[in-house]
């Protein structure tokens, strides 16, 4: 049943190009968003949550043409490699939306068509070096020396063409009077400032279409033109919505209507997102309802990820050998906000251990350890005046105060400093653990009571603990709540509330929840699954060609198509066989060693070439009359070279 008037919350990853498995990079944004997601269905939102893929480009002709696969063939395949991903790593999205898909591209169609009739859009001629890898076009003083692309570094090609553009100018004091207006529309403010800067230095109208290339979304009303990548790709975000359909329901709800929209980019394509999107939107008068969030790059030794580097990780490596929430954990925890990370082994086994094995996981084991031990498993809170009640007292402080910390960095997308600030509460109820040596307590039977209330606050502590963890550790948590027997009213931010159950019975034998991680071995672990995933340098084999002859010497040799009549294994050697071929002049005998890959039966009726002036040899008792020429691979496998369809035995090869 639908649950109604509820605040809406949409959040968005950017669509993802499917030219290859995705890596870290990739995952970080998509855990980061349905981590916030959880988060926003945890605070009472009805959240929604869009992810997908861009399957046009020539980028994708030129990936599917190395895979020998269609370009559909090739985005059909990596589109079910990334939604097979985000199952395996519990991603919570309501919608995956490919641009291939006729729910959007007609949708692509009639708003390149309306930004026509409005002249937002006119056809005009571009010429300038273009880089394929990033589908964009660069000014001269933008290139790197050697004309490669500024952002990816890869060459560019200068190309002139007939294209449509998109008046940018025409909005840019529009969008800046926007953009102060709502100062919190780009977040960190230092990407705010780069945009700002940007748009103030002055825009140039948009390039929004192509003519070299096939594999898009064609303009209606001229199909020698492919709609360029970011109208047909920023529109995902409504159109997975419905706009502009004959349901937009959703748009309705979640966009026009909606409480909050966030788009979550990677700093690469923050440009697109905070100028193009929006200059798009004020010209298809539709509300600006997005907050944009651009994050950091996961990054390898200083380098972006990249194969050819060997410091490629996969997620599916990491959560198969270290399990999911360690993954969840590690990859939105060690990025911090706005700022890039390092991706190391030795980080990656450290957070693990430091975080999750000795804190958390050690804590629960602990704590239920010691309940089964001193009460059978059963505890409910109890008054005491005990000294003690002060550690107590300040646990029961510590835990409101992180919470308010925790969902102020939750709702300023800082989910780093919302895991520490969860650490801060682990941190302390192992130190009540310290504090009052229940070991020590549980000597003394006039200490019972107090006992029982130290045991009482960590296991209350636990389950506050475990609430603020839903959004990452989505398995670990359901576990722990399990052996804890904490009804789901008690797992919810209304519950966040130290006492706000009173009693506990904890399971007798707790399950382990992280294993400890041997930090030598697992570095070197995860170093080799980097190096497994280096994209292998071709070897250059060294090839020795024999002396050099003239071209008289070649014209001595003569070549002759020969047509296979009859094959038969020679009579006295395993390896050779006996051949008659029809060579034009005559009916020849020849003997080949080539009975190890051929059974002579499939080479009758084939047409060969024969070498026809070799002097006729006896082999083994067998005269040979010439030579049918085979090439042989590095493995020695030997292939006999065909003649060309049309050509007849005797006509001459040279």
């Amino acid at each position: 049943m639908e649950v109604k008037n509820l605040k809406t919350f949409y959040i968005t990853t950017p669509i993802y190009y499917p030219s290859g498995k995705f890596h870290i990079g990739s995952a970080y944004t998509t855990c980061l968003c349905d981590s916030l997601k959880r988060y926003k269905q945890l605070q009472g939102y009805d959240a929604r949550f869009l992810t997908g893929n861009d399957e046009h480009g020539q980028k994708i002709e030129e990936v599917a043409k190395k895979n020998n696969m269609t370009p559909q063939e090739s985005v059909d395949y990596y589109a079910q490699l990334s939604q097979d991903l985000w199952r395996n790593l519990k991603i919570s999205n309501d919608d995956f939306i490919r641009t291939t898909e006729k729910r959007h591209e007609v949708i692509v169609e009639d708003i390149f068509e309306k930004l026509l009739a409005n002249d937002d859009v006119y056809l005009g001629e571009y010429t300038g070096n273009y880089c394929v890898s990033c589908e964009s076009y660069f000014t001269k003083t933008q290139l790197l020396d050697g004309d490669l692309c500024p952002d990816c570094g890869s060459p560019t090609k200068l190309l002139k063409e007939e294209t449509y553009f998109l008046r940018l100018g025409k909005y840019q004091d529009r969008l800046l009077k926007f953009i102060d207006d709502n100062p919190d529309f780009i977040v960190p403010e230092t990407r705010k400032n780069e945009v700002v800067q940007f748009i103030k230095s002055g825009l140039n109208d948009l390039s929004v279409s192509r003519t070299a290339f096939s594999w898009g979304v064609k303009v209606k009303s001229n199909p020698s033109h492919v709609v360029y990548v970011w109208i047909d790709a920023l529109s995902n975000y409504i159109t997975a919505l419905g706009y502009g359909s004959k349901d937009d329901s959703l748009y309705q709800k979640y966009w026009v209507n909606g409480d909050e929209v966030i788009h979550v980019v990677g700093k690469d394509i923050l440009r697109f997102h905070a100028i193009y999107w929006p200059i798009m939107l004020m010209a298809l008068n539709v509300p600006i309802k997005f907050r944009l969030f651009a994050h950091g790059w996961y990054l390898m030794k200083d380098s972006k990820i990249s194969k050819s580097k060997g410091n490629v990780i996969y997620p599916e490596q990491l959560t198969e050998k270290y399990g999911l929430d360690a993954f969840r954990y590690y990859i939105v925890r060690e990025l911090n906000y706005g700022h890039d990370g390092a991706f190391t082994p030795l980080d990656y086994v450290s957070r693990i251990n430091t975080d999750l094995v000795n804190d958390y996981g050690n804590l629960v084991s602990r704590t239920i350890a010691m309940v089964n031990k001193y009460f059978g498993g059963a505890v409910s809170f109890k008054k005491h005046n005990d000294e003690i009640s002060k550690y107590e007292e300040d646990l029961r402080t510590i835990a409101k105060d992180v919470f308010v910390n925790y969902t102020q960095s939750m709702d300023e997308f800082k989910v780093a400093q919302a895991l520490l600030e969860v650490s801060v509460l682990v941190k302390r109820t192992n130190k009540l653990i310290d504090d009052t040596f229940p070991w020590e307590l549980a000597k003394d039977d006039s200490k019972k009571e107090v006992l029982e209330s130290v045991m009482y606050h960590l296991l209350e502590s636990i389950r506050l603990i475990n609430i603020m963890y839903i959004p990452v550790l989505i398995e670990t948590t359901a576990k722990v709540f399990a052996m804890l027997n904490i009804e789901e009213n008690y797992q919810t931010f209304n519950s966040y509330e130290f006492g706000e159950k009173s009693e506990y019975q904890v399971v007798k034998k707790p399950e382990h929840l992280f294993p400890r991680l041997d930090l030598e071995v697992e570095e070197k672990n995860i170093k080799a699954m980097m190096d497994s995933n280096k994209v292998q340098e071709p070897e250059v084999p060294k090839i020795e060609i024999l002396p050099e002859i003239t071209i008289d010497d070649f014209a001595k040799v003569d070549i002759r198509v020969g047509k296979i009549l009859e094959g038969k294994p020679h009579p006295d050697a395993k390896k050779l066989l006996v051949f008659t071929i029809d060579t034009g002049d005559k009916l020849r005998s020849i003997v080949s060693g080539i009975a190890n890959d051929y059974d002579p039966r499939d080479l009758v009726g084939k047409n060969v070439l024969v070498v026809c002036n070799l002097k006729p040899v006896k082999l083994r008792g067998v005269l040979s009359e010439g030579m049918i020429l085979a090439g042989e691979d590095k493995t020695g496998k030997l292939y006999v070279i065909e003649a060309s369809l049309g050509m007849k035995p005797g006509d001459k090869i040279s």
